[in-house]
């Protein structure tokens, strides 16, 4: 696979702290795939759907994307539904990667149509290690089947 077929993936995090260290365990696990970070849901549909500051720049689907639930403007869980209601973005795999350990976001996030939930841990060597993981499967080995048109 070359470069040019390589798909993104899109992290979508408001903590600047995760987000370094969920793109250095990307890049630790040796990806070749591009990351993409917003810092809210607002962004992630605007990556998503070549609007605001990505608009005139259409890329292909991500390969996955790694979102966090508690964010600025629009919160993961909206996006989420956002996704799976829109025809184009319904099969993009999505992975809830947040700190919430609240039993009404899990229940929530997998009425929505999560692939994943993953409650980051708070030790630094296991949140790479769940990262590299979700990156190797999501953008590797996984693929998300084709649309029905």
């Amino acid at each position: 696979m070359n470069k040019k077929e390589l798909r993104t993936i899109l992290l979508a995090e408001d903590s600047p702290a995760d987000a370094e260290m969920a793109i250095d365990a990307l890049r630790e696990a040796k990806l070749a795939n591009p990351v993409v970070h917003v810092e809210d849901g607002v962004e992630a549909l605007d990556f998503l759907n070549s609007t605001g500051r990505f608009e005139g720049d259409p890329k292909p689907l991500p390969a996955v994307v790694l979102l966090d639930i508690k964010m600025p403007r629009m919160d993961g869980l909206e996006v989420l539904k956002h996704l799976r209601s829109d025809e184009k973005l319904k099969r993009v795999p999505v992975v809830i990667l947040s700190s919430s350990r609240e039993e009404s976001d899990l229940a929530r996030s997998w009425d929505l149509g999560v692939n994943a939930y993953v409650v980051k841990p708070v030790d630094v060597r296991q949140f790479f290690d769940a990262v590299q993981t979700l990156g190797q499967f999501w953008a590797v080995l996984n693929e998300a089947p084709e649309s029905d048109d």
